[in-house]
Order: C-alpha cells, then structure tokens, then sequence
C-alpha cells in the first residue's frame, strides 16, 4: 500500500499565487467596470418647494435663503417687500455654492470669486455662463400669510 499524497508546497505556493493575482484583478478591473457604467439616477421628481414664508427671518436678515429643489440647492433671494428671485446655488464655474452680499447687491462665489448680477448673468470672476433661473410665486395661504413657491422657469 501506498501512503496517500498530501498538497506539495510547490501546489499550495501555486494555488496561492493564483488566487492572489485573480483578486488583484477584481480589484483592478471592478472599479473601472463601474466607472464606465454608472448607475441611472432618476430625474428629480419635484416641480415645484415650497420655500417658507415672505416674512422668514433668514430671508429678512440675511436677505437670501439656500432652500432644496430635490437633490439640487437654490439660492431665494430677497430684493424687496414683494421682489425675489430664484437661482440654481451652485457656481457654473467648479459647483460651490454661492451666497447673496446684501450690502454690494450681488450673487458671490467665495471659491473663485465669482460674481454674478441680480438677473444670474456673470460678472466677474471666472463662472463660464449665467445661472440657471427658477421662477418664484407667491400664494396667499391662510390669515394673510403668503408662501414663496419655487418652480422650474
């Protein structure tokens, strides 16, 4: 009788080679497999939020108000007792988020510098095109209390 062969180390050295190569593989490839198909993101269902109240004390301090459009930031900004306007908050230059100068009367990226006038177009700075506008109405609601309605422009 013979004695029943065991792995050799040469096999097991083999075998583990193999399967360190093989995951070093799934490690390369995986990543890139998902980079090249992204997953669908669905289209933000909202047409219109509901922005809060005209007489907010964010919006009267502060004079603008960084509300959510589905997953997207918009910038309400208050101009006057029944003025505002609306604009997609992120710069067009590198996405940062911009905010209203009250005093200076200007839409301001604090990443680049990056102006904007009260109509969304640039001004200075180095923001490539206008931001995108929303359009804003006011709905009575209630004993007086009216509410800032943002929907697409």
């Amino acid at each position: 009788m013979q004695p029943q062969r065991g792995t050799s180390r040469r096999e097991l050295l083999n075998w583990l080679l193999g399967a360190s190569l093989g995951s070093l593989c799934g490690a390369i490839v995986y990543p890139i497999l998902r980079f090249v198909s992204p997953p669908e993101t669905p289209e933000a269902a909202t047409r219109e939020v509901d922005a809060g109240a005209t007489n907010d004390p964010e919006l009267l301090d502060k004079g603008f108000k960084i509300v959510r459009f589905g997953s997207e930031p918009v910038i309400l900004i208050r101009l006057a007792e029944d003025e505002f306007r609306a604009f997609a908050a992120t710069c067009t230059h590198l996405d940062c988020i911009v905010e209203y100068q009250k005093d200076k009367r200007r839409i301001w990226c604090n990443c680049h510098n990056g102006e904007y006038d009260l109509a969304g177009q640039q001004v200075a700075g180095p923001p490539p095109r206008p931001l995108d506008a929303y359009r804003i109405n006011l709905v009575e609601r209630g004993a007086g209390a009216r509410q800032i309605v943002v929907s697409k422009a």
